[in-house]
C-alpha cells in the first residue's frame, strides 16, 4: 500500500478534525448579516475578549479581512507603508489599488519586519503632489521574511513612531497565535500595539475557512461596510464559525508541536549535500531552504519529491518552503526529510520541471 502523501505546501491544505467536523454539523445558525447568528456573535465576542479589543467582525479570509483593515484606515489617494515582502502588498492581487484606491511604499528590513529605522522619513509631506501616508502594515509572523515573530518591544517602537505620526497600525496576523507560541506573548500584548488585527482561521488553527478583524467599535462599524461592499456579508455563517471556536478552544496549544517539528526537519536536511538551511533561523512552522545552484533547481527538487509522495512547494528559483501544521506527524516529518536525502543522492538535473510556477507561497 502506497504511503500516504505528505503536503507541505502550506498550512491551508488542513482538513477538519472530526471534532471540528462535529462542532460545525452541531452549530445554531441564524442570519449573519442581520447579526442573528449566535455562533458567528459567539466567536466574534470570543475574540474581543481574547484580544483586548472592543469589536470584531467575521469574513470569508485572511486577504478580505487585512482589505477590510486597509478601507477601515484609509481613503482612496492614500498611501500605506510595508515591508517589500508583505502578503497585502504582494499576493493579494492589487486589492489595496482596486477596492480602496490605495498606494503601498514598500520598506526594508530583515526577516520582513519592519523597524523604526526603516519608517524614519517616509512620511510624505502635507503637499497636493503627494498621496497622503495614512497606515502602517505589518505581517506577524512574517512569510515570505521566513516565518519569524515580531518582539513586542519592536511592536512598542512601531505603534509609539506610528502614534507620533499620527499613523495607524494594521497588522496581517494571518499566523498571529503562531507567533505568540515562539515569543510566549498572548495576543491581547500583541494587540496593545495596533489599531487592527486580521487573524486567519484556516491555516495553522486549521478550519476550512475564515478569517476575523477586530479592533475599535468605529473602525469594525467602517470594517462590516466594507465586508459588504466586498461581497462578504454572510448568512448562516455558524457552520464556519463553530469550527474556528473549536480551533481557539483546542488547536492554539498544539502550535508548537509544529514548531518542534520544523525545527527538526531543517536540522534533518541541513545534514544533505546540496541543500543549505540555517536551522537556528527556524522560529516557527515555515522553513525556508535552498538547492545548490549547481545541483540543480527548486522546480526540479519539488517535482522529484512530489513523485515520491512529498508535496513541497518551490518558492524562487533555488529556494523552496516546509510548512508544518496539524495534519503532518513526527513521523512524516522525517520521512519527509528522508525522502529529500534520497532525491539529491539520486540526483535532480535531469528531471522535467514542466515549468513549475515560482512564488506558490501566495497561497498562504
Amino acid at each position: 500500500m502506497a504511503e500516504p502523501v505528505i503536503d507541505l505546501r502550506s498550512d491551508t491544505v488542513t482538513k477538519p478534525t472530526a471534532g471540528m467536523r462535529k462542532a460545525m454539523a452541531e452549530a445554531e445558525v441564524g442570519d449573519d448579516m442581520s447579526a442573528e447568528d449566535p455562533t458567528v456573535n459567539r466567536l466574534e465576542a470570543m475574540v474581543c475578549e481574547m484580544f483586548g479589543m472592543e469589536a470584531a467582525v467575521y469574513a470569508c479570509s485572511g486577504t478580505q479581512s487585512n482589505q477590510m483593515g486597509v478601507r477601515a484606515h484609509c481613503r482612496s489617494g492614500d498611501e500605506l507603508l510595508i515591508h517589500e515582502t508583505g502578503h497585502i502588498a504582494n499576493f493579494e492581487a492589487g486589492a489595496p489599488a482596486v477596492l480602496s484606491g490605495v498606494s503601498c511604499r514598500m520598506l526594508h528590513g530583515p526577516h520582513g519586519m519592519i523597524d523604526v529605522p526603516a519608517l524614519v522619513g517616509k512620511v510624505r509631506a502635507d503637499n497636493q503632489h503627494f498621496a497622503q501616508t495614512r497606515l502602517i502594515c505589518i505581517e506577524n509572523t512574517t512569510n515570505v521574511g521566513g516565518g519569524h515573530a515580531y518582539p513586542l518591544e519592536q511592536l512598542a517602537r512601531v505603534r509609539a513612531w506610528a502614534k507620533e505620526h499620527q499613523l495607524k497600525v494594521h497588522m496581517d496576523g494571518a499566523r498571529l497565535f503562531n507567533a505568540c507560541a515562539a515569543k510566549g506573548y498572548t495576543p491581547k500584548q500583541a494587540c496593545e500595539h495596533v489599531d487592527t488585527v486580521s487573524v486567519c482561521f484556516s491555516k495553522g488553527l486549521g478550519c476550512p475557512m475564515g478569517s476575523i478583524l477586530v479592533g475599535s467599535k468605529a473602525d469594525i462599524a467602517h470594517a462590516r461596510r466594507s465586508r459588504k461592499l466586498f461581497g462578504g456579508a454572510l448568512r448562516q455563517a455558524g457552520i464556519v464559525a463553530a469550527s474556528a471556536i473549536y480551533a481557539l478552544e483546542n488547536h492554539v496549544t498544539r502550535l508548537e508541536e509544529d514548531h518542534r517539528n520544523a525545527r527538526v526537519f531543517a536540522e534533518l536536511i541541513a545534514e544533505i549535500d546540496g541543500i543549505r538551511v540555517n536551522s537556528m533561523d527556524v522560529e516557527t512552522n515555515l522553513v525556508f531552504f535552498e538547492v545548490e545552484p549547481n545541483l540543480g533547481s527548486a522546480a526540479q527538487l519539488s517535482t522529484a519529491l512530489k513523485q515520491r509522495g512529498v508535496r513541497i512547494n518551490a518558492t524562487g528559483p533555488h529556494r523552496l518552503r516546509a510548512c508544518f501544521h496539524l495534519d503532518v506527524s513526527r513521523a512524516q516529518m522525517e520521512r519527509a526529510a528522508y525522502v529529500m536525502a534520497e532525491c539529491m543522492k539520486a540526483g535532480i538535473q535531469q528531471i522535467d520541471a514542466g515549468g513549475a510556477a515560482m512564488g506558490p507561497y501566495a497561497r498562504g
